[in-house]
C-alpha cells in the first residue's frame, strides 16, 4: 500500500512537471532575456484553446501583414458571447499587446498570466470576462530585429514599431488607414469592454520606477466612469503596486526638461487606442514599463500590475459595469460635447516620484554639454503633476448629420464602429446647417501619411440641399454620439476633415478669364448696388486692396452667384 500511495504521488509530481514545462514560456526559459517569434506565440495560445475549455482563440479579421487578427477569450461560463456577458451585467477586460512590437512585455506577461489564471494560480472571477488580442501589429513583429530599440534595455529580438506599411498603428484609431485599424474597430465594437489595456514601453528619461501608467484622460471620459477610474480605479492600482514591491508613478511625460520639475499629463487624443476607447466611455489604460530596466524586470513588473488590476476589478466590478453603461446610456441625450482639451496649468496635485538626479557632462562625440542621470544618486520626492485638462470648444449636437453617399469611407467607418444611419429612401431637398472652411493650419511634413489639418475655423450659414436616394441620415440619440462628433465636426482635433478625407473641397474646380468675367462682374455690380457698396467700403479700408485689380475681380467673382458652392464647404451636413 506504501509502494502505491509512492508511485501515485510520484506520478502526480511528474504530471505537474510535465505540465508546467509544456506552457513554460520562452520568457522563462530564457531566464528573462528572450520574446517568442509570432508563430511560437501562436502556437502557445492554440495550446491552451486546445487544452482549457475555459479559452476560445478567434480569427476576428484581417492584418496589414496578410496575417489574420486573432482574439483570445477567457470566459470561465464558456458562454463566449457578448450578448450573454451584457444581459448578465459581466464585467469585460480587453487587453492589446504588441502595438509596438519592439516592446513586447505585454506579450510575454499575458502568456504567462492567463496559463496562471486556468491553472489555478492566480484568481479571476467567473463574473469577469478577459479578451486579449495576442500580438495586434503583426507586421511590426515579423520584422524581427536586436537594434530597431536603441534606448531599450533587451530583449535579444524584438518586432519593429511600424507595421507591414510602416503606419504607427498607435497613430490610426480614428483615420483608419491600415486592415489593422478595421480589424480592432470591429473587435471593440463587438466586444463593448468596460476596460481596455494597452500595453507599451517607454521612451524618455531614466528613474527609478518599473512601471508607468497613463490612465486616459479623466476630464476628457467625464460621468461616472471618468470620476470612478480617477478617485478609486487608480488610487487602488498605485496601492496595489506598491504592495507588490513595484510602485507606480503617472507616464513621465517630459521632453527637454528632467522629471524634477513635474510635468503634464499625457493627453490620449482619440488617435490614439486609450483615446479611441474613452469615446466609447471605456475607462483606459496605457502602461508604459520602463525602457532601461532589465526585459525580466519589466515583463515582471506587467504580471505584477495584471494581478493589481484584477484585485480592484474583483473588488469593484459591479459599480465599473454600472459607471460605464450608465454614461453610454447617458450619452444618448447628451445636449453639447467639448472638443480640443488643453491642460491647465493650475493646481497641481503631488505625486511621489523616485528618481536619478540629472546633470550635464562633455559628450565624448560632439564636445558639447550633454545630460546625464546618475544612479548613484537616487532620490524620492513630490513633484507637481498637472492632470486637469478644459475643453476649448463646445458644440451643440444636430439632430442629424447628412451624409451624401458618395463619402463611402466616411459611410464605412461608421457602420464599423457601430453608427445608425438611415438611407435616404427618395430624392427630396432640405434645409440644413452647412460649415464653410474659412482658415486652418497645415502641417509641411508629412505625418502618418497625412498632412494634418489644425486650428479649423468655420462659417455656418444655411442652405437649402437636395439629397438623393442612398444619402445617409445619421441621428443624434446614439451611445456612439461622442465618436460621431468627434468624427464629423471639422474642428475636433481628430476629426476626418483633420485627417484630410475632404481635401478636394479645398480647391476650387472652376474659374474665370479676367478678360470675359470683367464684363460680366461690372455688369452684376450696376444690379447690385449693396455690393458695390461693399466693394469700395473694402478699398477705401485697404490701400493694397484698391491697387488691386485682379484681386477686385477675384472678390467680385467669390460674392457673385457663378462661385461654385462646393469651394469650401464641408460635404457633411447638420440638421438642427
Amino acid at each position: 500500500m506504501k509502494k502505491l500511495i509512492l508511485v501515485l504521488t510520484l506520478a502526480g509530481f511528474v504530471f505537474t512537471a510535465f505540465a508546467q514545462q509544456q506552457y513554460t514560456t520562452l520568457f522563462e526559459s530564457s531566464g528573462g532575456t528572450a520574446t517568442p517569434a509570432y508563430t511560437d506565440v501562436m502556437a502557445y495560445y492554440e495550446k491552451l484553446a486546445e487544452d482549457f475549455s475555459e479559452v476560445q482563440l478567434k480569427k476576428m479579421g484581417k492584418t496589414d501583414s496578410g496575417k489574420p487578427l486573432h482574439l483570445v477569450i477567457l470566459d470561465k461560463k464558456g458562454s463566449f458571447d457578448p450578448e450573454s456577458w451584457r444581459s448578465d451585467g459581466r464585467l469585460v477586460v480587453f487587453v492589446n499587446n504588441g502595438i509596438h512590437p519592439g516592446e513586447p512585455v505585454g506579450i510575454d506577461a499575458s502568456m504567462m498570466y492567463l496559463r496562471d489564471i486556468l491553472q489555478g494560480k492566480e484568481n479571476w472571477e467567473e463574473d469577469m470576462v478577459l479578451a486579449l488580442i495576442p500580438v495586434y501589429n503583426i507586421g511590426g513583429h515579423l520584422n524581427r530585429n536586436s537594434t530597431t530599440r536603441v534606448n531599450q534595455e533587451g530583449p535579444k529580438a524584438h518586432g519593429f514599431r511600424g507595421n507591414a506599411r510602416n503606419y504607427d498603428l498607435n497613430r490610426d484609431f480614428i483615420k483608419t488607414d491600415t486592415e489593422n485599424s478595421k480589424s480592432f474597430q470591429e473587435i471593440f465594437q463587438w466586444l463593448q469592454p468596460h476596460v481596455f489595456i494597452d500595453t507599451h514601453t517607454s521612451n524618455g528619461a531614466d528613474y527609478q520606477h518599473v512601471m508607468t501608467l497613463i490612465e486616459t484622460q479623466h476630464n476628457m471620459l467625464g460621468g461616472a466612469a471618468g470620476k470612478y477610474m480617477y478617485e478609486k480605479l487608480t488610487p487602488g492600482l498605485f496601492s496595489q503596486m506598491k504592495e507588490r514591491g513595484s510602485p507606480l508613478a503617472p507616464y513621465v511625460n517630459v521632453w527637454g526638461d528632467v522629471p524634477e520639475n513635474g510635468w503634464s499629463q499625457f493627453k490620449d487624443s482619440p488617435r490614439y487606442s486609450s483615446g479611441y476607447a474613452s469615446l466609447f466611455h471605456t475607462i483606459s489604460y496605457v502602461p508604459e514599463a520602463h525602457m532601461l530596466k532589465t526585459y525580466r524586470q519589466r515583463v515582471e513588473s506587467m504580471y505584477k500590475l495584471f494581478q493589481s488590476y484584477t484585485t480592484v476589478f474583483e473588488r469593484d466590478m459591479e459599480e465599473i459595469v454600472t459607471a460605464v453603461e450608465a454614461d453610454r446610456e447617458a450619452a444618448k441625450n447628451q445636449e453639447s460635447f467639448n472638443f480640443n482639451y488643453q491642460i491647465v496649468k493650475e493646481n497641481p496635485v503631488k505625486i511621489d516620484f523616485l528618481g536619478y538626479e540629472s546633470g550635464h557632462k562633455a559628450s565624448e562625440v560632439s564636445g558639447e554639454p550633454r545630460l546625464f542621470y546618475d544612479r548613484n544618486k537616487p532620490f524620492e520626492a513630490a513633484v507637481d503633476f498637472y492632470d486637469t485638462y478644459s475643453p476649448s470648444l463646445s458644440i451643440k449636437k444636430p439632430n442629424y448629420y447628412v451624409i451624401p453617399q458618395g463619402w463611402l469611407k466616411v459611410v464605412e467607418n461608421l457602420r464599423r464602429n457601430q453608427v445608425h444611419m438611415k438611407s435616404v429612401k427618395a430624392d427630396f431637398t432640405i434645409s440644413v446647417t452647412a460649415y464653410y472652411i474659412t482658415d486652418f493650419k497645415t502641417l509641411q511634413k508629412p505625418y502618418e501619411g497625412h498632412y494634418l489639418h489644425s486650428n479649423v475655423q468655420v462659417r455656418k450659414t444655411s442652405q437649402e440641399v437636395s439629397l438623393r436616394a442612398g444619402d445617409w441620415l445619421v441621428p443624434m440619440d446614439q451611445p456612439a454620439n461622442d465618436f460621431i462628433m468627434e468624427v464629423l465636426e471639422p474642428q475636433g482635433e481628430d476629426s476626418y476633415f483633420a485627417w484630410n478625407y475632404f481635401d478636394t473641397i479645398l480647391q476650387s474646380k472652376e474659374g474665370y478669364s479676367a478678360y470675359v468675367f470683367e464684363d460680366l462682374a461690372a455688369e452684376y455690380l450696376s444690379q447690385n448696388p449693396g455690393l458695390k457698396e461693399e466693394l469700395e467700403k473694402k478699398k477705401a479700408a485697404d490701400p493694397d486692396f484698391a491697387k488691386d485689380g485682379s484681386a477686385q475681380l477675384r472678390w467680385v467673382y467669390e460674392h457673385s452667384p457663378w462661385k461654385e458652392k462646393e469651394h469650401m464647404r464641408y460635404p457633411i451636413f447638420r440638421v438642427d
